[in-house]
């Protein structure tokens, strides 16, 4: 089996493909990701979503159609409603409507958003949950939803969403399992941490009934690439709510609120963001992915990949390829509006390699427990 990694000729401004044996790229020797420069990138292209024939090659083949009709949706789609979300007051659902279609006036916010044409609006503070679609595409996990940095200026919307600094847009999944409880409505099953441990030794799927308990109808192989994802981006608000696995700053919501007080009593812990669709209940779906993308190494979450005895194949061989700093500027680039606010190459390049460095500490990890990367099939 042979990886490819993308080099760039920056004089004539074209894409050779190198092919590099596997044995080349170990977990000890990670190939050195290519140089990028502004040049690398036009910046005459004005499109909201660069993505479709113009691009330079190769085509960034890890985002589908589905992906990219979502991505112009969110980013030039017209505002036509809106509509708080209850418990979430800095999140505001939006319906959009492509320009050309124009608004139906029979047509309820709800009914909009049930046939797929709403979308989350965040703070702005989130703006990381972009970056972080990219990364769960590059990767070929495929878990998380289409999201977009825009600046919004429709008078449909309150004041302070219009202008200013640009918001993250998530597409919004209408078959997205909610449990009935308002107080406990951001997940699909209800899971505390130790039937979490429990259902991992356990490899629901693969060795126990996805439907008898602790299992909770989730494949085995699906907490490993959550795992993945998370600890690469540090996303603790999912696995470890309650800052249990590092040092969180005083102004941090787990320790003004006293969750991180609760971590000596493991039994009462809980899980939060464990969601899955109706039609396919047995995958995760990702939410609320912003991380943390300043979080220092030596301060690093190793209790998100606690019990995790396998991971994705095809994210692992990404992170020892050497290829993961080229595609992933590559990707974000189709995100106009996210690439001039956040600096371009400049800009991303040390947030692409901090999340690089998360990658070769969890390879360690990987190798020093002699971990095997898993085939999703």
């Amino acid at each position: 089996m042979q990886t490819r990694n993308y080099v760039v000729a920056k004089r004539a401004q074209s894409w050779l493909w190198v092919n590099m044996d596997e044995q080349q790229s170990t977990l000890g020797n990670p190939l050195k990701p290519s140089r990028f420069t502004e040049l690398d990138f036009p910046d005459d292209d004005r499109r909201r979503v660069r993505v479709r024939p113009r691009d330079v090659q190769p085509p960034v083949t890890w985002l589908s159609e589905d992906d990219v009709q979502k991505m112009e949706l969110l980013a030039g789609g017209e505002v036509v409603s809106k509509a708080r979300v209850p418990a979430h007051g800095q999140v505001l659902q939006v319906a959009l409507e492509p320009p050309v279609h124009g608004k139906s006036p029979l047509d309820t916010h709800d009914e909009r958003c049930h046939r797929g044409r709403c979308s989350l609006v965040k703070r702005t503070d989130d703006w990381f949950e972009v970056f972080a679609f990219h990364l769960d595409r590059v990767l070929g996990l495929n878990r998380s939803l289409p999201a977009v940095l825009r600046t919004f200026h429709s008078e449909v919307l309150p004041y302070r969403y219009i202008g200013g600094s640009p918001r993250p847009v998530l597409w919004w999944d209408p078959d997205i399992q909610h449990l009935t409880d308002r107080d406990n409505d951001q997940n699909s099953v209800p899971l505390s941490w130790v039937q979490y441990q429990n259902l991992l030794r356990l490899r629901c799927g693969d060795e126990a009934d996805l439907r008898s308990a602790p299992c909770v109808g989730v494949q085995h192989s699906e907490w490993g690439r959550l795992a993945l994802f998370d600890f690469l981006l540090q996303v603790n608000d999912r696995l470890d709510r309650y800052c249990c696995g590092f040092t969180p700053d005083p102004s941090e919501v787990c320790v003004e609120n006293l969750l991180r007080a609760k971590c000596e009593h493991i039994t009462g812990l809980l899980l939060v963001h464990i969601l899955v669709r109706k039609a396919d209940p047995s995958r995760l779906v990702f939410i609320d992915n912003a991380g943390r993308p300043q979080q220092t190494t030596d301060n690093l979450n190793f209790r998100l990949v606690e019990g995790i005895d396998e991971f994705p194949e095809e994210a692992v061989a990404m992170l020892q390829s050497g290829c993961l700093e080229s595609r992933l500027l590559r990707s974000l680039y189709t995100d106009r509006e996210l690439w001039e606010s956040r600096g371009g190459v400049s800009g991303l390049r040390p947030l692409v390699r901090t999340v690089e460095q998360r990658g070769k500490i969890l390879l360690r990890h990987i190798r020093d427990r002699k971990l095997q990367p898993q085939r999703d099939l």
